[in-house]
């Protein structure tokens, strides 16, 4: 099985509890595009190997120059794609600061969108959204 990742980030604001994700010109699933032939699996569906999200996580934070621990992973997230090279996992992780590291976003040409601005992106993007924000917000 090709043990390929993906990670959404995004922040929960502490009062209101709105949620952004981290868009960059390629999409919110980080750090490499979706092929275009993926499609997204059923959340039921689970592979027998799981991916631990710590080095991705730190990967992501090295990549936007942030702080080890500036990214946590959020327990019990992760999606699976199919494309015709193997499985995809998509894991999610949420800024731990107080507000969104916006810098960082806009050194790579990023930016924060809420699922309402998002209708831009592929359809499966989208969908994964939609499944981050309904396992953070119920």
């Amino acid at each position: 099985m090709n043990m390929d990742t993906r990670v959404l980030l995004l922040h929960k604001q502490g009062t209101s509890g709105r949620l952004r994700y981290l868009r960059l010109p390629s999409g919110v699933a980080l750090f490499t595009p979706l092929p275009a032939d993926a499609a997204l699996r059923p959340e039921d569906w689970s592979p027998t190997v799981q991916v631990h999200p710590s080095a991705v996580l730190r990967e992501a934070e090295v990549r936007l120059g942030l702080a080890e621990g500036a990214i946590e992973a959020v327990p019990e997230f992760q999606c699976w794609v199919d494309t015709s090279a193997g499985d995809v996992a998509v894991l999610l992780g949420a800024f731990a600061s107080i507000d969104p590291p916006f810098a960082a976003a806009e050194q790579l040409d990023g930016r924060f969108i809420t699922i309402a601005e998002a209708r831009s992106l592929s359809a499966i993007e989208r969908d994964l959204m939609r499944r981050a924000y309904e396992h953070v917000l119920g």
